[in-house]
């Protein structure tokens, strides 16, 4: 792979830069009782990473649908990350998409907390990998 221009490295880090927020923002929701919205900050802290990854790939997508699905053919289907990742995306995806469009659908708080769990342990991963790529 060429090496990355100044752009790409800056886009990563922004990119890491708002998933930390909102990693953060998902801890502080679950502390207060917020679980439908720490669900949601919690993808979206998930949803960034891989964002922050396509960026060495020049890929970005409209749809969140696009980014996961490139990122697993990119990143876990040739083995850069476990495929455990994988299955972590899709229940963020589901449970965000529940806790944002389903009338009905009450978020608990073991759910809640392990959505940010994956999402911290996707983020520490992510970042490392990218750390090494902006060196």
């Amino acid at each position: 792979m060429p090496e990355l221009d100044a752009m790409h490295k800056d886009y990563s880090r922004y990119r890491m830069e708002r998933a930390k927020e909102d990693l953060y923002a998902a801890q502080l929701l679950f502390d207060t009782g917020n679980y439908r919205i720490a669900n949601n900050r919690a993808y979206y802290a998930i949803f960034h990473m891989l964002r922050a990854v396509l960026v060495f790939d020049d890929f970005d997508s409209s749809k969140h649908s696009g980014v996961i699905a490139e990122f697993r053919r990119k990143y876990i289907k040739k083995g850069i990350f476990p495929v455990a990742i994988s299955k972590m995306i899709g229940e963020a995806f589901i449970i965000r998409n529940a806790s944002d469009y389903d009338d009905m659908f009450v978020a608990s708080k073991e759910d809640t907390e392990i959505q940010i769990a994956n999402a911290r342990f996707i983020y520490q991963m992510l970042h490392e990998y990218i750390m090494e790529k902006l060196k």
